[in-house]
C-alpha cells in the first residue's frame, strides 16, 4: 500500500510497482492519485536542481564524467525524498486539481495525508478551487523560473565591467566575446578572485597569465593555483603580468592569442567546443578538465543571464 510519507528509491524500477497496480486494478484512486501527483512534483523538483546546477560558477579540479553522474543520481533521489515528504505544495495542488479526495457517496472532499483542505460541494465553489490552485501552481513555476535566472550581483557587475574591453578584444581576435568573458569568469571565480599586487591594489589579470623572459612590463608574485605536474597537482609561487587597466589586460591578452603560433587553431574560432579545445591544446591549462569547464561557463544561463542584462 502507497502511504504519503513512502520514500521511493529512484534506482529501483520496484519502487513504482504499487503504483502501477493501483492504476490498473482500479483500487483506491484517491491513493494513486495522490501518489502520482507526488512523482509529478519530483520530476518538477528535478528539473529545477538540474537548473541550478546548470548555473553553477565552476567545479573543482577533480571533477569528471563519472561525479556528474552520481551527482545526477544523488539529485533525483533528493529530488523524490523531498516530493514524498511536504514537498513544495505542488502534489496537493494537483491532487486537488484533478478532483482527488472527493467522496462519491456525500460529494465532500478531503486531502488524504498532510494537507487536508477540504472542497467545496458545490459546482461552482469547485470551480473556483480549481482556478486557484492552477494559480498556485503556475506561481511555483514562475518562482522556479525566477531564481533560475537571477543573477549574483557581483557576477552581474563583473559581466557589466568587462563587456567593452572583450568586445573590443573580440574584433582583434575573430573569438566572440562572451567566450573571453567565460574565460576571465573560469580563471577568477566571476571577478572574486583576482589577482592583486603586493599593495593590494588589482592587476586586472583575468586571463592568469604568467610573466616569462619576454615580459618587460609590471609582474606580481603570486602562489600558482594546483597545476597538474608529472600526474600531480602542486601548487608554486609564480610571477604574473600586471597591467594597468581591463583594456590593457584584454589587449595583452588578445595580443598572446594572434602573435603566439601554438595559439594558431585558437583564433578565429566561433564554436564554443573548438575554441575550449584548442585552448587547452595549446596548453593555455594544465588541468585536463579545463575545456569542459569553459565549456559548462559559455553555455551556462548565468552567463547567458548576464549578458541579457548588459545588452
Amino acid at each position: 500500500m502507497i502511504t504519503n510519507n513512502t520514500l521511493f528509491n529512484t534506482l529501483d524500477p520496484r519502487s513504482m510497482s504499487d503504483l502501477s497496480r493501483l492504476a490498473k486494478t482500479g483500487g483506491n484512486s484517491d491513493e494513486a492519485l495522490h501518489a502520482a501527483s507526488k512523482q509529478v512534483e519530483s520530476i518538477f523538483l528535478q528539473m529545477v536542481l538540474k537548473s541550478m546546477r546548470d548555473a553553477s560558477l565552476g567545479s573543482g579540479p577533480f571533477d569528471s564524467e563519472q561525479m556528474k553522474l552520481m551527482q545526477g543520481l544523488h539529485d533525483q533521489q533528493l529530488a523524490s525524498n523531498l516530493a514524498q515528504s511536504k514537498g513544495v505544495g505542488l502534489a496537493d495542488a494537483l491532487f486537488r486539481q484533478l478532483g482527488g479526495g472527493r467522496n462519491k457517496e456525500t460529494g465532500d472532499a478531503t486531502l488524504q495525508g498532510a494537507a487536508n483542505v477540504p472542497f467545496l460541494p458545490l459546482p461552482k465553489a469547485s470551480v473556483a478551487e480549481s482556478a486557484a490552485q492552477s494559480a498556485k501552481i503556475n506561481e511555483t513555476i514562475a518562482a522556479a523560473r525566477k531564481a533560475d535566472g537571477q543573477v549574483p550581483e557581483h557576477v552581474r557587475d563583473f559581466v557589466t565591467e568587462i563587456w567593452p574591453y572583450a568586445y573590443a578584444a573580440s574584433r582583434a581576435t575573430g573569438i566572440p566575446a562572451h567566450f573571453m568573458v567565460a574565460q576571465a569568469a573560469l580563471e577568477t571565480g566571476w571577478g572574486a578572485k583576482q589577482l592583486k599586487n603586493a599593495d593590494g591594489s588589482p592587476s586586472y589579470n583575468l586571463f592568469n597569465i604568467k610573466a616569462g623572459l619576454d615580459w618587460n612590463g609590471s609582474t606580481t608574485a603570486q602562489k600558482t593555483v594546483p597545476e597538474l605536474e608529472n600526474g600531480n597537482w602542486q601548487s608554486r609561487q609564480a610571477k604574473f603580468r600586471s597591467y594597468a587597466s581591463w583594456a590593457e589586460a584584454f589587449a595583452d591578452y588578445a595580443k598572446l592569442l594572434t602573435n603566439s603560433p601554438r595559439y594558431a587553431k585558437v583564433i578565429g574560432r566561433e564554436d564554443a567546443a573548438g575554441f575550449a579545445q584548442e585552448l587547452k591544446n595549446a596548453g593555455y591549462a594544465t588541468d585536463p578538465s579545463y575545456a569542459d569547464k569553459l565549456m559548462r561557463i559559455i553555455g551556462s544561463n548565468t552567463l547567458k543571464n548576464a549578458l541579457d542584462m548588459v545588452a
